[in-house]
């Protein structure tokens, strides 16, 4: 035998008593059709069941239905009375029973609140409950509900789903309110916690219940009124979302993007509620539309209904054709009198709408659940042991075991929580152009698939609120853009927040950044700061304009080198070039080439061989040129105190001993250049600190001891040359060398002491360039003041060059 619990009534109440009279059982009121759809979905399965011969052949099923009226406590009741089995049995059969009814299992409740009283108080005798209808997750816990399945899936799976489906479409400030129940509470619990892991911020929760006062109606208006989320998620009963959607019409609350469960979203009746179109757009979850053959017409034949002598018959009669029957209590005297052969022809109402089908399939899986249970404990094959003694746990046991396929090849099986697999589809109220709104399926959710791949939306125009094709945007705050970074707002949830903008030197290439990266240190972020750049590589190059003068100057000053040099070589016989040294003369010449070439070295991008070329080429080049110009300047000074009477003085500075005074004090210099390679030589460097966007490519000293050392040198022998050329500038001589070489020191001088601050100041490249320059002016200073003069007299005044006008000894003016 099967018991089926199912809300016949909506709602019930005490009957009126009078003083001293005892209390009357428990009247049930409001009639709705719901809970006759679900008894007639039973009874077509019992009724397939009974006529199959392959499924429990020679065995019929017998039921007991009740009505629990919506009410828990009767709900408990009736279920205690199925338990007990003293009760008359309704069977479909005319066949006598073989055994005495025994009940095998529940079918019912058609929510989760009744069912978790119902289950709590038969669990411990192990008696099956199988409900088509109560989706809350509590249910799965079998620690509490031992025995109960359900044939609709759970709702862990369908908060889930929600949470998905709503991060899909990119909503991350939502309102939520929920039935203030079991199914409510704890499937709006674990949203919560689902859309908290994928970014989802409520900004508020509020539970609803129909029989609310009006003052909490009224806070619940305001809330919504003051929110900014134009989403709202629900976990409503039907009889919830109806008095929700009456009251928000009272107060022309429209345009808000509607989320629903399978409660309500698929329901027709919901649907002709809304006049005032404020669900139109509305998306949610729905069970699986489903067709069982010939369900259909069995529900819709109500003629057998009318020989029934069930008492609740009449007045399902009553109000299914709107008519009243002779000497019935329940009809009002204002209705035409039924004649019992009306029929469901043009007939349209709650009952005739089959858009609850998919639950009555829910309860017809549940029947043959329980009987594919039987047929393998009462092994049938042809026949079956009628001689097995049924136990409810047994059963349960089998039933939690089982899988079968449906007529119409539908798999059914149960897991470990009794709860069977999770599939729904994704439906749209898209209200056509009479308004009546259509259920649009428009994806689907499998939650036996990966989890990238449950949500699938179907390639289908969707209609939002306000007949809008454009997806609604929900947020609290616009999405921060690259560039930009997240700044929560205090006080309010994780998706309020400000977009702040990278600081120089960080990126975000992602929107709603939490933190700016910082760029590698040869990157930098560009103007919108969105991504990184390769900074710009700057060093003195050949192609840049400054490069290109800077190498025609040194270029130019090497050329006037040669031409002095073959001016000289043309003109070696002549008194002005034999005077003085002339090897010194053209060695002197000979390094001043090499210094106006080794200024090519700092030019171009820097590498390991021209880092430690330029500056030791350069140290070298110079002290050679210094040791000369030195030279030359001692041999002056020597000349003329060799005319003192009795000097012999030029016979220990001779021409050589001026040769190894260069070559000393060159050495000198190569000694410490060699140190300095050795110990610490120059590098190529990035520098990335000194410029925001660039990388400045240049030779690192390495040592900057030996680098000072070098230059030190160099200035040490300038110095003293410059004093001995001082100090012999006022010699009589028509041509004292002696002065040009003092005015060349002063150039060299000049030049390199203000060389230290404006190398120290010059920034990237620019310190390159100013160290060239000095090179270069230095350099055209020494070739200028040493040899122009002596190259004019050469070509332009050929007669001064004799030895007695460069002894003095011409004829005055």
């Amino acid at each position: 035998m099967l018991g089926g619990i199912f809300p016949f009534h909506s709602r019930w109440k005490n009957r009126k008593v009078t003083y001293r009279q005892k209390p009357l059982p428990l009247e049930c009121t409001s009639l709705t059709f719901r809970g006759f759809q679900f008894a007639q979905a039973m009874l077509f399965a019992i009724g397939e069941i009974n006529n199959s011969p392959d499924l429990l052949p020679g065995i019929s099923l017998g039921y007991k239905i009740y009505d629990s009226c919506g009410s828990i406590a009767r709900s408990v009741k009736v279920a205690l009375a199925l338990a007990n089995g003293n009760e008359i049995l309704s069977a479909l059969s005319d066949a006598p029973c073989t055994r005495t009814a025994q009940l095998q299992a529940i079918l019912g409740e058609a929510s989760s609140s009744p069912c978790m009283a119902v289950s709590t108080v038969i669990g411990p005798f192990h008696i099956p409950m199988i409900s088509p209808f109560a989706t809350c997750a509590c249910l799965s816990d079998k620690t509490k509900y031992p025995s109960f399945l359900r044939t609709i899936p759970s709702d862990y799976y369908q908060s889930r789903a929600l949470a998905q489906l709503i991060n899909y479409f990119g909503w991350t400030w939502v309102g939520a309110i929920r039935s203030n129940d079991d199914y409510g509470n704890n499937g709006m619990a674990i949203f919560t916690e689902t859309a908290q892991h994928l970014g989802i911020c409520l900004e508020y929760s509020v539970a609803f219940f129909k029989t609310d006062p009006p003052d909490k109606i009224k806070k619940i208006i305001d809330i919504i009124k003051a929110s900014t989320s134009k989403m709202i998620v629900t976990f409503l009963s039907p009889a919830d979302i109806i008095a929700l959607v009456q009251q928000l019409s009272l107060h022309n609350l429209t345009g808000y993007q509607w989320v629903g469960t399978e409660a309500w979203i698929s329901d027709s009746q919901t649907a002709a509620v809304d006049r005032h179109h404020i669900l139109d757009g509305a998306i949610g979850l729905s069970i699986p539309k489903a067709h069982v053959s010939g369900m259909r017409e069995f529900m819709l034949d109500v003629k057998p209904l009318n020989s029934s002598s069930n008492e609740m018959f009449p007045e399902f009669w009553e109000t299914l054709f709107k008519c009243k029957i002779k000497q019935s209590k329940s009809s009002s005297g204002n209705q035409r009198e039924c004649t019992g052969h009306e029929d469901l022809t043009g007939v349209q109402n709650s009952f005739t709408d089959m858009s609850l089908m998919p639950i009555f399939y829910n309860v017809y899986k549940g029947v043959y659940a329980v009987a594919h249970a039987l047929h393998n404990i009462l092994s049938c094959n042809k026949t079956c042991n009628n001689k097995v003694q049924l136990d409810p746990f047994t059963i349960l046991q089998h039933i939690k075991n089982i899988r079968f396929k449906t007529k119409e090849g539908d798999d059914v099986y149960f897991n470990e929580n009794g709860d069977p697999a999770a599939k729904y589809e994704i439906i749209n109220w898209q209200p056509t152009e009479h308004g009546i709104v259509q259920f649009v399926t428009v994806g689907l959710y499998d939650a036996s698939l990966p989890a990238k791949k449950q949500l699938n939306l179907l390639n289908k125009s969707l209609i939002w609120a306000k007949n809008s094709q454009q997806v609604p945007l929900s947020v609290c705050s616009e999405k921060c853009p690259a560039g930009t970074r997240k700044v929560l707002q205090k006080g309010k949830p994780v998706c309020c927040y400000d977009c702040l903008r990278c600081a120089e030197g960080e990126m975000s290439n992602m929107t709603d950044s939490i933190t700016c990266v910082r760029c590698h240190h040869e990157f930098w972020s560009n103007e919108r700061r969105d991504a990184c750049v390769k900074k710009e590589a700057e060093f003195l190059s050949y192609e840049e304009i400054m490069g290109a003068l800077l190498t025609a100057a040194s270029l130019f000053g090497t050329c006037i080198t040669a031409v002095v040099a073959f001016i000289f070589f043309r003109y070696r016989k002549t008194p002005i070039v034999r005077a003085n040294n002339s090897e010194l003369s053209f060695l002197l010449l000979f390094s001043l080439t090499l210094c106006f070439l080794c200024s090519l070295t700092f030019i171009g991008r820097p590498s390991e061989w021209s880092c430690m070329l330029r500056h030791t080429a350069f140290g070298i080049t110079f002290v050679l040129c210094i040791s000369c110009v030195l030279g030359k300047t001692i041999v002056v000074l020597m000349a003329f105190r060799a005319t003192v009477p009795g000097s012999n003085v030029m016979k220990w500075f001779g021409p050589a001993q001026q040769r190894l005074t260069v070559v000393g004090f060159t050495l000198i210099q190569v000694i410490i250049c060699n140190l300095w390679l050795i110990i610490s030589p120059p590098f190529p460097f990035k520098n990335v600190d000194q410029s925001k966007d660039k990388i400045i490519l240049e030779c690192a000293l390495g040592s900057a001891v030996g680098f000072w050392a070098v230059l030190g040198y160099i200035g040490l022998l300038a110095m003293l040359c410059f004093i001995l050329a001082f100090l012999a500038r006022k010699l009589p001589d028509n041509f004292n060398e002696a002065k040009f070489i003092t005015f060349s020191m002063l150039i060299f001088c000049a030049v390199w002491i203000t060389f230290i601050p404006a190398y120290v100041s010059s920034p990237g490249k620019f310190s390159v360039a100013v160290e060239i320059f000095a090179i270069l002016a230095s350099s055209f200073g020494l070739l200028f003041c040493n040899f122009i003069p002596k190259c004019y007299i050469i070509l332009l005044k050929p007669e001064k060059n004799t030895k007695k006008n460069m002894m003095g000894k011409g004829v005055p003016k």
